[in-house]
């Protein structure tokens, strides 16, 4: 999801942005990415195992342990490119069953075969090529 068209439509019909490696330190630019997406009206879900709240919302370990009920629209990934596969497939599995359908991750983080994996699965309701580049960039 590179294209400008698609991601301002992500966007707009968008309401709840997954933040996996959300951080609770306010300099970090996943933290300060959480606060303008919820100073701009999205609901975050803060993803990071070392910790049960940021941002004055709960945190959960894993993508795969937000609950069904929580809906996800948009998965924004601070991770390193070495940890990006397990998130992928995590994200993969979730939308099959919860119809999350964009993908975001940093500008230079693209580990090898995460496009490929995310485009082999046929029938997905969403989830198109990764997108490269950031939610508050794009906004």
């Amino acid at each position: 999801m590179n294209d400008k068209k698609e991601i301002r439509t992500a966007l707009e019909t968008a309401r709840t942005v997954a933040i996996v490696g959300c951080s609770p330190n306010p300099e970090r630019p996943s933290n300060a990415i959480g606060r303008y997406l919820m100073e701009h009206g999205y609901q975050i879900v803060p993803v990071n195992p070392g910790y049960g709240s940021i941002l004055g919302e709960t945190c959960y370990r894993s993508l795969s342990e937000i609950p069904p009920e929580v809906r996800v629209d948009i998965v924004d990934v601070f991770r390193r490119s070495d940890q990006v596969a397990p998130v992928a497939d995590q994200a993969i599995a979730r939308s099959r069953w919860t119809g999350a359908y964009c993908w975001s991750m940093r500008t230079g983080a693209s580990p090898a075969g995460i496009s490929r994996r995310v485009e082999s699965v046929e029938s997905l309701p969403g989830l198109p090529e990764p997108g490269y580049s950031a939610p508050k960039l794009e906004h």
